[in-house]
């Protein structure tokens, strides 16, 4: 047996092999050709730099967040706009901005910041003035501060 164990790592290496090719990875194209994954909304997302009044919103949310995060010792700046701002699809905007921070030794800095946001309620945008109907997915660019 010992004879043929190299024999037999190959001929099972190859049916592995087949059988994800012809019966694994044609499962996969068919779940990812269906419906499953689908969200219905009117917000589509693109990939050209945008400027709507939700991601207006979603920059003034990512502003006040990272005020929060910073605390009272900071002192900071944000430009009326964000760098660029663009829609992933389902009310997901992700915030290129800018801000000049000073500190309490009164030196400035500006520091480029990147913020991931979602909009919870969807197609209602009542509420999109209150930051509780938002999430913060995620900030890069502030960890050194």
């Amino acid at each position: 047996m010992k004879k043929y164990s190299i024999l037999i790592f190959i001929v099972s290496l190859g049916a592995l092999l087949l059988f994800q090719k012809e019966v694994v990875m044609p499962f996969v194209y068919k779940v990812v050709q269906s419906d499953l994954f689908l969200v219905e909304s009117k917000d589509q997302g693109g990939q050209i730099a945008i400027s709507t009044p939700l991601t207006g919103l979603a920059y003034k949310h990512c502003n006040n967040y990272i005020k929060s995060k910073l605390g009272p010792d900071v002192s900071i700046n944000f430009p009326e706009k964000p760098l660029n701002a663009w829609s992933l699809g389902n009310y997901q905007y992700v915030i290129n901005g800018e801000i000049d921070i000073t500190s309490a030794t009164a030196s400035t800095t500006a520091r480029k910041y990147v913020c991931r946001i979602t909009y919870k309620n969807g197609d209602n945008e009542e509420g999109s003035l209150d930051f509780a109907n938002w999430s913060i997915e995620g900030l890069s660019g502030l960890d050194s501060i």
